[in-house]
């Protein structure tokens, strides 16, 4: 497979699966200042931090209110982690790639764009919030079921496993750290209705509270839900998870290159997934969440640049 078209096929991946975790970061934030009595300090603010885009928000708006700081992650093209700006990425990409993709999967992306095109300020500063990011997981749980459903399961298809996992398992550690790091109530309030709630919120977001009730049951616990969305080698929104499924696919792209590597080990998951398989829940609650959610964005990082510079660099 050429180089370019690989590159084609990760980024498309990356920049829905983005898109998608912005949705949802966005949505469990807007959700938690609904369903509960807000968090100390300004939770627009704890956003973003949490995804580092303040410094860039602060070139462009004054006020880090709602609906300025919905509108920088929904709809500001300046801001190129901005969901419009990923589904307009993601089309760009899957344009190059017409010929290698479903025309059933390209209809999905360019209907997308089409309707991203058309979002408005308005419609987000309105009671239409709640259903706007309701459709919205929608319509990527559309692509998602395009892509499992007309793709062939060849070297493309683990390309695009590659962008959708990277960015997956990346992405639920900041789902968990705006929770945990960024919202955490007062020491006496642990345990409490309004941290119960909030981790409720964080299990929907992830789509994950009817697995999470099926596993442990209705009592909700910070360690559980860590365990679930970090540590759960079975359920398809967690860290593990996605680390597994990325060497599988790292395994198979490195024997169908033309020369093949000795082992998917230079492409450096092995130490990611490590790290997921020999941790626990209540050892890195214990140690500190928040910098091992961190360790585990470097080590995604690390992974997305030993990936560029074997399969996806070219002239």
């Amino acid at each position: 497979m050429l180089r370019r078209i690989a590159d084609s096929l990760f980024w498309a991946a990356r920049y829905l699966e983005r898109a998608e975790w912005r949705a949802r970061l966005v949505s469990v934030n807007h959700n938690l200042l609904i369903e509960g009595p807000a968090p100390t300090g300004n939770a627009w603010s704890s956003l973003l931090a949490i995804s580092g885009d303040q410094e860039l928000f602060e070139k462009h708006y004054d006020d880090t209110d709602e609906i300025s700081v919905l509108t920088f992650f929904v709809l500001d093209e300046r801001n190129p982690s901005s969901i419009r700006s990923c589904i307009n990425a993601a089309r760009s990409n899957a344009r190059a790639l017409r010929h290698r993709i479903s025309s059933e999967l390209w209809l999905e992306i360019n209907t997308l764009h089409l309707d991203a095109k058309a979002w408005s300020p308005t419609r987000l500063g309105t009671s239409e919030v709640f259903d706007f990011f309701q459709q919205l997981q929608d319509r990527f749980y559309r692509v998602a079921g395009v892509i499992n459903g007309t793709l062939p399961r060849g070297v493309g298809f683990d390309f695009l496993g590659l962008g959708i996992m990277l960015e997956r398992a990346e992405n639920v550690t900041r789902l968990l750290d705006i929770k945990y790091h960024y919202l955490l109530p007062r020491l006496e309030d642990v345990g409490g209705p309004i941290d119960l709630l909030q981790w409720a919120a964080v299990l929907r977001s992830a789509s994950a509270l009817e697995a999470y009730r099926l596993t442990y049951g209705n009592l909700i616990r910070t360690e559980s839900v860590v365990e679930m969305l970090l540590f759960d080698p079975t359920f398809p929104r967690s860290a593990r998870y996605c680390v597994d499924r990325l060497e599988t696919a790292l395994r198979r792209i490195a024997r169908a290159a033309p020369e093949p590597a000795a082992a998917p080990t230079g492409l450096a998951s092995d130490g990611l997934a490590g790290l997921l398989a020999s941790r626990s829940a209540a050892e890195v609650i214990a140690t500190g969440l928040h910098d091992f959610l961190l360790d585990v964005q470097d080590e995604c990082e690390r992974i997305s640049g030993a990936v560029f510079d074997q399969y996806l660099r070219f002239e």
